[in-house]
């Protein structure tokens, strides 16, 4: 089969270099917004499969991969959905589906709520629904910590494979390869923004059509949740991956674009 592949590159967009890569190149744009520790090109797997039905882009959200970094940046969760807003205007998207995962995801209702300009469908997939007085996110802040500095180092897949377990050796090796890109201050500041910023405020200024995608083995989102979601959110499609952990695609490829595909239609 064919890449879908077409090229990296570089925006100055909220006065920050974001860097992106892109696949597909055809059809609705589609924009992938990852999580707290998962640099563009650790999703290619993914966009490589979005890239045969969207014009998929992939974000290296600030601070990790090859977009802006560094001690003089903030990382706060509305810092870093102004990029998303500002790099969507500068690339000229319209009509577009966003697409976010954990912390993506939680930027993505962030930037709904701002009014996120040519916004046509919200995807969000497995989202920390912590908060102020809300249940822990289940994931540990010495876990990240831990593996990026093994990573800064330099380690081997063994290495690697301690923390993600279940992960083909593939994916691994990309991991180790990459996760020293996260600057450590980003993810911190990311992970404490799980803790101490509830997005289920921003939920009923959510217009567009919005799916919630469950990861039947991650423990993240829990029926109570669920509930909360529906309620607030009027045009919101939940759907269930009962196979994947947190980590959807990385556990269930199949599942995480069938569910997906059936949101959008394809």
């Amino acid at each position: 089969m064919s890449s879908t592949f077409l090229y990296g590159a570089n925006v100055c967009a909220n006065n920050i270099r974001q860097h992106y890569l892109r696949y597909g190149g055809k059809g609705t744009p589609l924009l992938l917004v990852p999580g707290i520790t998962s640099p563009a090109i650790t999703w290619g797997f993914v966009a490589e499969r979005l890239g045969e039905h969207f014009d998929t882009y992939v974000l290296d959200v600030r601070g990790r991969g090859l977009s802006s970094t560094g001690p003089d940046l903030s990382y706060d969760i509305d810092s870093c959905v102004d990029d998303i807003i500002e790099f969507a205007k500068e690339l000229g998207l319209k009509d577009f589906i966003l697409l976010g995962h954990s912390m993506g995801a939680r930027f993505g209702i962030r930037a709904a709520r701002k009014g996120l300009a040519g916004l046509s469908r919200l995807v969000l997939a497995d989202p920390p629904v912590s908060g102020p007085g809300r249940r822990e996110y289940p994931s540990k802040l010495p876990w990240y910590v831990d593996s990026i500095r093994d990573a800064t180092r330099g380690c081997d897949l063994e290495t690697m494979r301690q923390y993600c377990p279940t992960w083909t050796d593939e994916q691994l090796h990309l991991r180790a390869e990459w996760l020293h890109t996260c600057y450590s201050p980003a993810i911190v500041k990311a992970f404490n923004d799980f803790h101490e910023d509830d997005i289920f405020p921003d939920l009923p200024a959510v217009k567009v059509p919005t799916q919630l995608m469950v990861a039947g083995k991650g423990g993240v989102i829990q029926e109570e949740d669920i509930e909360e979601f529906q309620d607030a959110v009027a045009n919101l499609t939940v759907s269930h991956v009962p196979n994947a952990g947190h980590m959807i695609p990385w556990d269930d490829l199949e599942g995480f674009l069938n569910s997906l595909y059936a949101f959008l239609d394809v």
